[in-house]
């Protein structure tokens, strides 16, 4: 007798559950329409008539029932939240003489690192399998020897970012200075006074009545962060535009130290930013890209080691930099299945849900040593944006979600080419799916970020409208040499 499982199609059989739990309650409500629809056409006229004369109508009646139906349509309208969209966004492209090769990043090391044969060697063990590509950025500060972080270098590569990203959405939206009502700017380890929310204000002269604000401190995950602090602005103002600008300066961030744990962000870390433009005007419905579906951000800061596993700090010489604690993945997944727990009833399907609530009620009552039940998210979305944090990252994501290599290829193509730009790494990758025509009308977009603190924060995006392959952005001089094959280990 043959083997069930090769002799059936259990793919197909899968598919038929799917179809049959989340249609469910059309395939029950067809029959009884159908069934209805036959009892009348078996009534003859004249029964239809005498039918509707046997019905007596209250004036009364008719107009409570009329008023109670507008108050409720009312109530419902006035509560519904309003729809976000996002009608465009643009990424920063660095210049080519920012581009930092292999060879160029482990001969600055060698020469900064002179003393310590045994650290540059570390830096190169990283660089090997990092996943990053030759075409990498860092600002011009980093290029001396030795590097020189200072205040004006810092303020310069903020601006020559920042102002990039904020020419190309005014030139790619026709939007202007005086339209925006609101401005976020999220950048982690870089807040001067004043702010870079102020910067940007002094630049373009926004209004004086601007609502604006300025994140630091919230590590990679600060986009998704300022997408949520515009939404909540976003419901209570109407009429109203809202820019988001991600990026993190590396100039006064670059360790210049000995410490393993503190050089790793050296490796990965690089120059990088993105304006957003939000809007909950109905008149951009229409030309808009996405809606925001939903943002759901979950905070495992209450715990210690989740605390302190990304933790800015001095070395024992003084210097400072970014500690990256060894329990790091094993932090973010455990922050990456709260943040599940809590989207996956807003985002997956009926049957994916059964089937979870199934193997739950299973273990709990006839088995505790049944395998947990990992619902199949490639139901709820066909995009996926993974923080381009790095290999390891992006890795364990694919693992856990059991996502095809297409379904990350946008992750590990971003950080290749860009590196890891922290916030704005979502919309470089949101930028490469355009890019090779992928998105389509009616499309679902998971965004997923994860930042010190700990924190993991998600968005839910649906298309708009089908994008036809944009001409210019970060891609356009080399999207068609993508997909890469990246090995596992280069040899330096």
């Amino acid at each position: 007798m043959p083997d069930f499982s090769t002799s059936v199609k259990l793919k197909y059989v899968k598919l038929g559950y799917q179809y049959l739990v989340n249609h469910i309650l059309t395939l029950t409500l067809i029959p009884i329409m159908a069934g209805v629809v036959i009892e009348v056409l078996r009534l003859g006229p004249e029964e239809i008539v005498n039918l509707w004369n046997s019905l007596h109508f209250d004036l009364v009646h008719i107009l409570c029932s009329s008023f109670f139906i507008i108050f409720i349509a009312t109530v419902y309208f006035l509560s519904k939240p309003r729809s976000i969209y996002l009608v465009d966004y643009t990424c920063y492209k660095p210049p080519v003489s920012c581009r930092v090769p292999f060879a160029t990043f482990m001969e600055h090391s060698r020469l900064n690192l002179s003393n310590n044969p045994k650290s540059v060697e570390f830096q190169m063990r990283i660089l090997e399998r990092s996943g990053l590509g030759e075409e990498t950025c860092l600002p011009p500060a980093i290029h001396y020897i030795p590097p020189t972080p200072t205040m004006e270098a810092a303020r310069g590569e903020a601006e020559i970012v920042i102002f990039s990203a904020m020419d190309s959405l005014f030139k790619k939206t026709g939007l202007k200075p005086k339209d925006i009502d609101i401005l976020i700017v999220n950048c982690s380890l870089f807040s001067p006074t004043p702010s870079l929310s102020a910067m940007v204000i002094n630049k373009y002269k926004l209004r004086s009545n601007i609502k604006s604000f300025n994140l630091s401190g919230m590590g990679c995950s600060a986009g998704l962060i300022s997408i949520d602090l515009a939404r909540d602005l976003l419901q209570v103002h109407p009429n109203s535009n809202a820019v988001v600008v991600s990026t993190e300066i590396i100039t006064p961030n670059y360790y210049q130290g000995k410490e393993r744990a503190m050089l790793l962000p050296n490796c990965l870390f690089r120059m990088g930013g993105a304006a957003i433009l939000l809007s909950n005007r109905s008149s951009e419905r229409w030309r808009a890209k996405y809606r925001l579906v939903h943002v759901v951000r979950t905070h495992k800061g209450a715990d210690n080691k989740a605390y302190r596993c990304v933790f800015e700090e001095e070395d024992k010489e003084g210097n400072v930099g970014i500690s990256l604690s060894k329990d790091l993945m094993a932090i973010a997944g455990e922050a990456l299945k709260s943040n599940i727990t809590t989207i996956g009833p807003l985002v997956l399907p009926a049957s994916e849900q059964l089937l979870f609530l199934l193997t739950l009620i299973g273990r709990k009552i006839f088995n505790p040593k049944w395998k947990p039940y990992i619902p199949d998210f490639k139901q709820a979305f066909e995009h996926f944006c993974i923080h381009a944090g790095g290999r390891a990252v992006i890795d364990e994501l694919q693992k856990n979600l059991q996502l095809s290599s297409e379904h990350v290829e946008a992750s590990r193509m971003t950080l290749h080419r860009f590196g890891n730009t922290s916030s704005s790494s979502l919309w470089y990758e949101m930028s490469y799916i355009e890019s090779k025509g992928r998105m389509k009308r009616g499309d679902r977009v998971w965004q997923i970020a994860f930042g010190s603190g700990f924190k993991c924060n998600s968005a839910v995006w649906k298309c708009n409208r089908t994008i036809k392959t944009p001409t210019d952005g970060p891609w356009a001089d080399c999207i068609d040499s993508y997909p890469v094959h990246i090995p596992e280990v280069v040899k330096l």
